[in-house]
Order: C-alpha cells, then sequence, then structure tokens
C-alpha cells in the first residue's frame, strides 16, 4: 500500500505524481487541506521520523512563525502549530507500507519502486 501526502497545488508533490503515475505506481493521494490531518495521522506520521525531518523549516510558513513557536517544535507545540498549518509538512510524505520517505527525489523514487 502506497499512500503520498502533501497538498494538491505543492509542485514538489505533483512531480512526485506525475512520477508515480509515469511508472504505473499505484498509489492513494491524501491531500492535508481538503483530506484533513488529524492529530492521530500527524502522531503516526511523527512517530516513523523526527520533527526536525517532518516540518520544513525552508518553507514561508515557517519563516513566519515567531520565534518563540519555531524554538520549541516539539511535542504539543509542534502539533498543534502543524495542525493550524498544515503547510509547516515537508512534502511530500511518501508512505509505503508502514515505511516513511520524506521530499522528493526522482532517485530516491527510482530505487523504492524499480527494481531492475
Amino acid at each position: 500500500m502506497t499512500t503520498i501526502y502533501g497538498i494538491s497545488n505543492c509542485d514538489t508533490v505533483k512531480k512526485a505524481q506525475k512520477w508515480l503515475e509515469q511508472n504505473k505506481v499505484t498509489y492513494t493521494f491524501h491531500d492535508f487541506r481538503k483530506d484533513g490531518l488529524t492529530p492521530e495521522l500527524l502522531l503516526s506520521l511523527q512517530a516513523k521520523t523526527t520533527w526536525d525531518l517532518l516540518i520544513n523549516k525552508r518553507s514561508t510558513t515557517y519563516r513566519n512563525l515567531p520565534s518563540e513557536v519555531k524554538d520549541n517544535l516539539t511535542g504539543q507545540t509542534a502539533i498543534d502549530t502543524i495542525l493550524a498549518q498544515p503547510t509547516l509538512i515537508k512534502r511530500p510524505v511518501l508512505l509505503i507500507n508502514d515505511n516513511i520517505h520524506i521530499g522528493f527525489k526522482p532517485a530516491q523514487y527510482q530505487e523504492l519502486f524499480i527494481h531492475d
């Protein structure tokens, strides 16, 4: 089971979806804005990685956060902030069975899906 999480208007998510489609990989897309981001989903993703890898520190959303929030993005502060602003999550988040992969690089997807 392959699920890609992200936001439908994100260019990187679009590139990942295009790659998956071109390589005939069946997947489910979960749009954080349209399909929602629950505390349970966020915690299940975070349990497979770290906040540092899950949070997109290069995003405009992150840069616009007050310093006191940026300096404390762990635990409940991270949960509350990300639930309020799902664009803080680095995208796409790819879940293959129970393994998480964050971001999109064609070479990485090639390695994950194409077995020569």
